[in-house]
């Protein structure tokens, strides 16, 4: 399964969000979409989405922008790609949505078990990973590539 290019920008705009979640004041889609590499237009959309989706907060005004709406330990991978793409699964035969089983075997195929393995295996780390596991892994990574120098 892959993720859409929507959702993977979505989940970058989360997590640029819940790497200022503690200072609790907004950001601005400009400053977002140029952290990221997100076109702007593309993240005013994403970012309306994602708050009808009760994941970010919007404020008006001078001061206003974005903020999350829940702390990043709540939101978890799984839970935006579902909301942004919907349905996780690797192959249409193990969709929970029925229109998209299109496989002439149906039920009959010898994989069906391994591909119900491997979505309960995509679910589990999706589902096992919560924002603010990201973030603390992208801290310990740029914390050992930045350099120290002792004096």
């Amino acid at each position: 399964m892959q993720i859409s290019n929507k959702c993977y920008y979505a989940l970058r705009a989360l997590f640029d969000l819940g790497t200022r979640y503690k200072q609790g004041e907004p950001n601005k889609i400009a400053f977002i979409a140029s952290r990221q590499g997100i076109p702007k237009r593309f993240l005013e959309v994403i970012l309306n989405e994602l708050r009808q989706g009760g994941f970010v907060e919007s404020r008006r005004g001078v001061e206003g922008g974005y903020l999350l709406a829940r702390g990043p330990e709540t939101i978890t991978v799984g839970e935006v790609i579902r909301f942004v793409d919907g349905d996780l699964a690797p192959v249409s035969c193990v969709s929970t949505v029925e229109e998209q089983v299109s496989c002439d075997l149906n039920f009959q195929c010898p994989y069906y078990d391994f591909w119900l393995r491997v979505q309960a295996a995509m679910n589990a780390v999706y589902e096992g990973t919560t924002l603010a596991d990201i973030i603390e892994r992208w801290n310990k990574h740029n914390a050992k590539r930045s350099p120290h120098y002792d004096i």
